[in-house]
């Protein structure tokens, strides 16, 4: 095989692999929820994260009526999560989630699983919220940050 053949048949089997990958992640659905407001902050069942018995999603996101922006919780172990305010630091556009970071289609901005800026214009980390885990439900504390 000649380099130039080889170097196309190469270079085409490395695009296919990744349009490929990129369709399956793409295929995880995210999880909306409700969750329960009260004046102190949201509760929301950990069964949310669950997509069958010995699988959980990485994040669900909470949508609600008395809130302005949604909320997205990450799940790292049973016992470790992060909340997270879906509003962008630097103009305040309402953040998309892309797997295990989030993202602003406004400008760009990029933030990590726990809110840290990854990429800018934003200069200043999401607002982020304590969680607390009771047994079944998580308490995510609004009025702390």
């Amino acid at each position: 095989m000649k380099r130039r053949d080889f170097l196309i048949s190469s270079c085409t089997a490395c695009l296919s692999a990744s349009a490929m990958a990129g369709l399956l992640s793409g295929c995880k659905s995210t999880q909306y929820v409700t969750g329960h407001l009260n004046k102190d902050g949201l509760l929301v069942d950990k069964d949310d994260f669950k997509i069958n018995n010995n699988d959980y999603r990485s994040y669900i996101v909470v949508r609600h009526d008395e809130l302005k922006f949604p909320v997205c919780i990450y799940r790292f172990s049973d016992t470790e999560y992060s909340a997270i305010w879906m509003q962008c630091a630097h103009q305040g556009a309402e953040l998309q989630v892309a797997g295990a970071y989030l993202q602003c289609p406004a400008h760009g901005s990029e933030y990590s699983n726990k809110g840290k800026v990854t990429n800018g214009p934003a200069e200043r980390d999401l607002r982020t919220f304590p969680v607390t885990v009771n047994h079944s439900q998580l308490f995510i504390d609004l009025r702390k940050q």
